[in-house]
């Protein structure tokens, strides 16, 4: 299968990025010819006009032609798209289908319903602009980059691509990670009938990597350093526990964690996806206290591929992808004292972790290991192809 990837890369390298990767070469391993199309957000330039960069956001006619040339070059049975923001912009769904090639989008955040593209403001879920194509209250609020001016950018490219019938006409299929995301962009107008769920992956490290016949210790929080993360709460939990909490990552708050922190926190930075993958299987917890809503956080999916449990915060998608008692287990959101209690209680419970751990890896096995999340890629895929239509979707056509 001949398969066009369309991803515009963040400037500090996330999640959205190693699922572009990851998907990309499983399904060269599995004999598909991919072509990847990719735009690097660090082009951007600090000096950049803002007014071009928001009509470029809106309507990109360069991203849109980028598109163009590399469908009738390449000529692919499906077109996948994962980040298209901002320099690719919405522009390009329209530009695919004018060849009548099928559209996946793959929807790794809110942008499309939301200004942040997470639900989040002040410290806690927002869905004020769910159910609204005028995103007003986001631009008041500033949600966008605490800037009135881009987030009216951004408010004014959902209002577009609403009214062009962006998501309807051009888009085959969604591919949302969990049924609370699919049923929040179910709400916000996206048609049910195209959302699928697909999850995440990583690779497999290996049975010893995943065992816990060599001692581990401690807990190990892999993520953003930022508000809606909720890791400040879990470094403020973290007193006296008599275990270590390993953080890796970097973010807004680096700075102010650090002075806060107690000895038994371990700033250790950004670190590859391979000394992650040393630091899990060293692992007896992985922690997650996010307090925005987290469609499918990869340290889920890589604590249950190093057999190791899970304890998050009971919110958002996280009651679905972890079995309480059984893969790990949920914390009330924000609860400061209840972090404490129940982490420092699996911490010194090491069978009972054990045996979460290995549930969990069973779980990544069967259902989210890389064979099986190929399986289900293709399988979208050659459903489309079987079923494309015989002319293009008719287009609509925008001069910026």
């Amino acid at each position: 299968m001949r398969i066009l990837i369309i991803h515009e890369r963040y400037r500090q390298r996330g999640g959205e990025d190693r699922v572009f990767d990851l998907e990309s070469a499983m399904l060269e391993a599995r004999g598909c010819q991919v072509e990847r199309l990719i735009i690097d957000n660090r082009d951007i330039r600090d000096g950049q006009g803002q007014l071009a960069l928001a009509a470029n956001a809106l309507w990109s006619r360069k991203g849109r032609s980028l598109v163009r040339d590399a469908v009738r070059r390449f000529r692919p049975q499906v077109a996948h798209i994962h980040n298209w923001f901002p320099l690719l912009s919405p522009s390009i769904h329209s530009a695919i289908r004018e060849d009548g090639i099928p559209v996946v989008q793959t929807l790794h955040n809110f942008r499309n319903l939301c200004l942040n593209g997470l639900f989040f403001r002040d410290g806690a879920p927002c869905e004020d602009c769910l159910d609204s194509s005028l995103k007003w209250r986001g631009v008041l609020r500033r949600c966008y980059r605490d800037d009135i001016r881009a987030s009216a950018t951004v408010a004014a490219l959902t209002l577009l691509h609403h009214h062009l019938g962006t998501w309807r006409r051009h888009v085959d299929l969604f591919l949302a990670y969990s049924e609370f995301s699919r049923q929040r962009f179910i709400a916000g107008g996206l048609p049910a009938d195209r959302i699928a769920i697909k999850p995440n992956t990583t690779p497999d490290p290996g049975e010893d990597a995943a065992s816990w016949r060599h001692p581990r210790r401690g807990a190990v929080y892999v993520g953003r350093l930022s508000e809606e993360k909720g890791i400040g709460d879990l470094v403020r939990a973290w007193r006296d526990m008599g275990h270590t909490l390993t953080v890796v990552g970097d973010g807004p708050l680096g700075e102010q964690l650090r002075a806060e922190a107690s000895s038994e926190v371990e700033f250790v930075g950004w670190r590859s996806p391979e000394e992650v993958s040393v630091l899990l299987a060293r692992a007896a917890l992985v922690c997650v206290p996010s307090l925005c809503y987290e469609q499918w956080p990869m340290a889920v999916t890589e604590a249950a591929a190093h057999g190791v449990a899970v304890l998050a915060s009971n919110f958002g998608a996280m009651g679905r992808l972890i079995k309480p008692r059984h893969t790990g287990d949920l914390v009330p959101v924000g609860d400061i004292r209840a972090w404490r209690d129940q982490a420092v209680g699996l911490l010194n419970a090491p069978e009972r972790l054990a045996a979460m751990g290995s549930a969990a890896r069973q779980s990544y096995l069967d259902q989210y290991s890389p064979p099986s999340v190929t399986d289900q890629l293709l399988a979208h895929y050659h459903r489309l192809v079987e079923s494309r239509p015989s002319r293009p979707t008719p287009i609509t056509r925008l001069s910026v």
